[in-house]
């Protein structure tokens, strides 16, 4: 799937410390706690709660944030619809990290199984 070249410029240039807080509300409306997100951002990014930190402090960027990533092996396992676009369809890499990004944060307030979340066999 195709998104547009604004679309995935926008995406690129909004910082993660300006999302951070909307992922925190979204989990713990739903009864599940910071750590169960941070693990799940761990999991996805590599970045353990310090380094998150520092990277919220620094303010930066979507762009920066993945290109620091050691993103998970088993990524490319996150499928289905987020934003209305289907993850695995979408052309632009960096695009495709933020709606994995958000893809985990939606399951987590769902309330589905952390192993299913993290892609455990």
């Amino acid at each position: 799937m195709s998104t547009s070249d604004t679309h995935n410029q926008r995406i690129a240039n909004m910082t993660f410390a300006s999302v951070y807080p909307h992922y925190i509300t979204k989990v713990e409306k739903k009864g599940k706690t910071k750590e169960e997100l941070h693990e799940v951002i761990e999991w996805l990014t590599g970045f353990n709660k310090k380094q998150l930190q520092e990277l919220i402090t620094k303010k930066v960027t979507f762009e920066k944030f993945f290109q620091q990533a050691s993103l998970n092996p088993n990524a490319h396992l996150i499928t289905g619809i987020i934003c209305g676009y289907r993850i695995e369809e979408i052309d632009n890499p960096l695009t495709r990290q933020v709606r994995y990004l958000d893809k985990l944060v939606d399951e987590l307030a769902k309330g589905r199984k952390m192993e299913k979340i993290l892609r455990k066999p």
